[in-house]
């Protein structure tokens, strides 16, 4: 398999700024010489994920998670070392260079790969297709114009398609390019049958006489299509009375995971311009034609957590916007209380009494005024829930309204903030027409009840022991190391290999990195990839180069460190003799003599001081 040259990987490293890469995925925000956002690891609420630019690292120092460039795109996006020095290549320009002097063969690419690659050509082909002169070409550009109301830019930007009501030949220009029967199989766009031969014959396409929307990951990736229903829909279609037909779960696509038009929102949302959360995927675009730029829509009405907590590394505030309709308002009831647990701020867009418009129609109609009409009168989170659970509160009954309280302590319960938690009771109390005490009381007590239930949740996991928590001589040793260069030589000749305990990374690091000052092979701090084996090794040695500590004896510091080790090698050797030594009848394999010897030569290094004789 070719490898890509040492030379290449540091080049790319010094050409791509992280501060570049790590943007795709998440927000950053300037914190005096670095950048913070939040964790794209894992949850978290407060920002702790740190970037710094000109050392070319990332860590957080919540779960641990450290690296550069390669190892946060092997890491978000779950590819090998060298695909994710190709990705960083292509995508920013710079050429990988392979020892053998050819890149990987079609067969050696990986599956996400193929797929991603897939998904670009058919959003080509298909948008090929709608701008092209054939009568399918222009009745679609008529219902998008007509029909849908939308400009033709408004179609090249988000690469609008149509798939033809027969074979175009899609299938034929996928198989030319030679794509791996497993690509073919699990990209979505054809149905085969598990036992057919692959061929152009067995390749039968899912998607027929619809318009094609691209959809793309928070990353701009496309990996699949929303298929819209229209009158060249063929009658055999086996989804032929589905309004919308979306692309099965593949490898690149859960759609769970994903929100429509995430990639363009999130460079928009910010202070004073929350998150817009619409229903479909052409009312987000139609949002985006009237320049509301920061509208999402989820795969579906039923949003899901993961999506969440996506939404949440950007920006924390969002306002729902979903139909009037029983449906629509369902949809908005259940997006509240997951909203609350990821830490999402939320707020209702609501249509004035007897309006039935959908947000289509309603900024097609009036434009981006609408949106500034809507937001004079959004309505919280909990005047939303309370006129959806009990639409007439005033005429309710106490025991109508105290069952509304019991629904909604079910919401209020996954605010993790008690400040949170108490605006929220005393704001119910109030739609309510209930004293706050009292609904506070009943709160409590819906608490008891609920901790006191069996639950059906798995326990929480246990925290994450990382490398850097775990602090030993061996740890301390190589910061010195990788921080005080000098130091590595002379701290070879006097640390001996037995002295080190290997059963961890930082031991295992270290004794390769001194192996490596005492051969005079130490190649540089900055140029340590050929020296780590592991992700392991990588995240540490990452960690240990973000903060570079602040020593002022160096030398002194490494004294002690040789000082601890000697002592933990020789030690229990000591102990061993002075136990042989008290029980004189024991089973002895030296005599007396010896062992008082040994035991005073032990001592005597013990008390001798450790010291290194170099300037620093």
């Amino acid at each position: 398999m070719p490898v890509i040259k040492p030379t290449c990987v540091r080049d790319l490293k010094l050409r791509v700024n992280i501060a570049d890469v790590v943007a795709r995925v998440v927000t950053l925000r300037k914190a005096g010489a670095r950048l913070k956002g939040l964790c794209p690891f894992h949850q978290e609420k407060t920002p702790s994920f740190n970037v710094d630019p000109d050392k070319g690292f990332f860590k957080c120092f919540g779960c641990g998670k450290a690296g550069d460039i390669i190892s946060f795109v092997r890491e978000t996006e779950q590819l090998s070392f060298s695909e994710a020095i190709e990705t960083l290549g292509q995508r920013f320009g710079v050429v990988i260079e392979y020892e053998e002097g050819s890149g990987p063969s079609r067969e050696e690419r990986s599956l996400r790969q193929e797929l991603f690659e897939i998904h670009d050509l058919a959003t080509e082909h298909f948008h090929r297709a709608f701008r092209g002169d054939s009568p399918t070409g222009e009745f679609m550009r008529r219902y998008w114009q007509d029909a849908r109301r939308f400009d033709l830019t408004i179609a090249e930007e988000f690469k609008i398609g149509v798939a033809a009501p027969t074979d175009d030949g899609l299938a034929a220009a996928l198989l030319k390019r030679k794509f791996s029967e497993d690509a073919l199989r699990q990209c979505g766009l054809f149905f085969v049958r598990e036992t057919a031969v692959l061929g152009l014959g067995s390749l039968k396409p899912r998607f027929r006489g619809r318009l094609m929307i691209p959809i793309r990951d928070h990353q701009g990736r496309v990996v699949a299509f929303t298929a819209r229903q229209t009158e060249l829909t063929p009658a055999d279609d086996p989804a032929h009375d589905a309004k919308y037909v979306n692309s099965p779960e593949t490898p690149i696509f859960t759609k769970g995971n994903l929100l429509f038009n995430l990639d363009r929102a999130r460079t928009a949302a910010g202070d004073g311009h929350p998150f817009v959360l619409v229903e479909g995927q052409l009312d987000a675009i139609r949002c985006w034609s009237v320049g509301l730029k920061t509208a999402i829509a989820p795969q579906g009405t039923s949003i899901t957590e993961n999506q969440l907590l996506l939404l949440r590394r950007y920006h924390p505030q969002v306002e729902c916007f979903f139909d009037s309709d029983n449906a629509g308002q369902k949809a908005a009831l259940r997006f509240l209380p997951m909203a609350l647990k990821a830490g999402i701020e939320a707020r209702f867009l609501v249509l004035p009494a007897g309006e039935k418009l959908d947000p289509d129609l309603l900024f097609r109609e009036r434009g981006l005024a609408a949106y500034e009409d809507l937001r004079q009168h959004a309505v919280s989170a909990m005047a939303f829930a309370t006129k959806a659970i009990l639409p007439r509160a005033d005429d309710a009954s106490a025991e109508h309204r105290s069952r509304a309280a019991q629904q909604l302590f079910e919401i209020v319960a996954m605010a993790e903030s008690s400040v949170t938690r108490t605006t929220f009771l005393s704001e119910a109390a109030g739609h309510l027409g209930l004293q706050t005490g009292a609904v506070q009381r009943d709160f409590e007590t819906f608490l008891q009840r609920a901790s006191r239930a069996p639950s059906s949740r798995p326990a929480p996991p246990a925290p994450t022991r990382t490398a850097t928590q775990n602090i030993t001589p061996e740890h301390e040793l190589l910061l010195l190391c990788l921080h005080c260069e000098q130091l590595g030589k002379p701290l070879s000749l006097h640390l001996p290999h037995e002295w080190i305990d290997t059963s961890h990374v930082a031991g295992v690091l270290l004794n390769r990195f001194l192996a490596e000052f005492e051969h005079d092979g130490w190649p540089g701090r900055d140029h340590l990839d050929a020296l780590l084996e592991t992700p392991e090794e990588k995240t540490l040695v990452a960690s240990l180069l973000f903060d570079a500590p602040e020593f002022e004896d160096p030398a002194k510091i490494a004294a002690e460190g040789l000082t601890m080790l000697r002592r933990r090698a020789l030690q229990p050797r000591l102990r061993q003799i002075e136990l042989a030594l008290a029980s004189p009848h024991g089973d002895i394999h030296a005599d007396p003599i010896s062992l008082l010897k040994e035991r005073s030569e032990i001592q005597r290094q013990l008390r001798q001081p450790l010291g290194l004789p170099v300037a620093v």
